[in-house]
């Protein structure tokens, strides 16, 4: 299904993923990124996202902008959360 989506050239998530590690090489081996993606029409990802903010989840700017598929109808939004490794 990740096939049917064509990359942006605004975003990617590989480097969303780079712009978000920190600097530090013990910093990063105490985080677990855990990226946490919504797939679906646009109108249902964008009202996923603001109950997500209504539910103290995360900001609605914390999203990537939807990105369209490679067929029409289904779009992706993407969120990286880090937590500490316990």
């Amino acid at each position: 299904m990740s096939q049917e989506f064509v990359p942006d050239d605004n975003f990617s998530v590989s480097e969303a993923l780079e712009e978000d590690r920190p600097n530090d090489a013990s910093a990063v081996s105490e985080q677990e990124v855990v990226p946490i993606t919504v797939v679906g029409s646009r109108a249902a990802v964008l009202e996923t996202i603001h109950t997500l903010y209504r539910l103290g989840f995360a900001s609605v700017g914390d999203w990537s902008p939807p990105q369209r598929g490679a067929k029409p109808g289904p779009v992706i939004s993407v969120l990286i959360r880090r937590h500490r490794k316990a």
